[in-house]
């Protein structure tokens, strides 16, 4: 989490030297190139169907094409903050999609916490020069982007009932990393010649976002998922934004404002409540009340 919410900044940083969407292609490429390299010495690889290769196109397009281009042609005109804030929203967001295409259930619960996280990205877009205004277009493209990554998610949750989560995100990395150079290629006709026009430090910058936070940082979550489960894991993520936030004020010098910090925490709960965590830590405690008082009862039986 603390490198997926510095890369947030380092995106905003690059963006700042190098077109955003060829910057994004040789980026992600890199990283699809370090997570089949990690496979490889994993022994995490097989060959696909036919199915799982229509899945990991529809995922690329959605969730590297889509997300990654608007992501950082969105930074361009957004801060760094506000982009981490509204990217907050993708675990509430999956739980949406997942209520209406996957059918999972829909409580009470859940129901105030989808509410509460979307007001909190209002509280944060909406606020504009000290005062209430329009969506800037820079935080309408994350929020586009974010949209497009849960979708994804929501894919990538079909085609991992069978394949490896390790093996889909390598080759949908890779994937998705030609469609971004097609893209780049179509609306930045220079793009990829300007690559060559950063410094060292820009590329260092860019090859520490591709190989720890993207390739690598892929790798480790779902290594984390088949320790402690997704349920678990999916509240790490309520990490990302905050990291961003501090990295943003640390490293680009951006101000955070009350209303972003408001904003954080009220997503933050509607994180918690939207996505099932409560209701599942709830039930989760009732089960071993219940089972605590059985197993008093029968102790109680024996010792008569």
């Amino acid at each position: 989490m603390f490198t997926w919410g510095l890369n947030v900044v380092a995106i905003k940083y690059l963006v700042a030297y190098f077109p955003p969407v060829a910057m994004q292609a040789s980026r992600i490429f890199v990283a699809g190139v370090v997570a089949l390299i990690a496979l490889y010495f994993l022994k995490d690889l097989r060959q696909l169907t036919r199915q799982e290769w229509f899945y990991i196109l529809l995922a690329a397009v959605l969730g590297q094409l889509a997300h990654h281009s608007l992501l950082a042609i969105g930074l361009v005109e957004t801060s760094a903050s506000n982009a981490a804030i509204i990217l907050g929203l993708i675990p509430l967001t999956t739980s949406v999609l997942a209520i209406i295409f996957l059918h999972d259930r829909l409580t009470w619960t859940r129901l105030v916490g989808i509410l509460l996280g979307f007001t909190g990205v209002s509280m944060v877009v909406l606020q504009t020069n000290g005062g209430i205004g329009m969506v800037s277009r820079g935080d309408l493209f994350v929020f586009i982007s974010m949209l497009a990554q849960a979708c994804s998610f929501i894919i990538i949750k079909k085609v991992t009932a069978t394949l490896s989560s390790k093996q889909m995100t390598a080759v949908m990395l890779l994937v998705g990393s030609v469609m971004l150079l097609g893209l780049s290629l179509w609306i930045e006709p220079q793009g990829v010649q300007q690559l060559s026009s950063g410094t060292t430090m820009v590329w260092t910058v860019l090859l520490t976002s591709a190989v720890i936070a993207t390739g690598l940082g892929h790798i480790f979550f779902n290594m984390a998922i088949s320790h402690i489960g997704a349920g678990q894991t999916a509240i790490f993520n309520n990490l990302v934004p905050f990291f961003s936030l501090i990295g943003a004020f640390f490293f680009l010098g951006e101000s955070i404002v009350l209303t972003q910090i408001a904003g954080f925490i009220v997503i933050v709960l509607g994180v918690l409540l939207g996505t099932g965590y409560v209701d599942t830590l709830l039930a989760r405690r009732k089960e071993n009340a219940l089972a605590q008082a059985a197993q008093a009862e029968e102790q109680h039986k024996m010792s008569l």
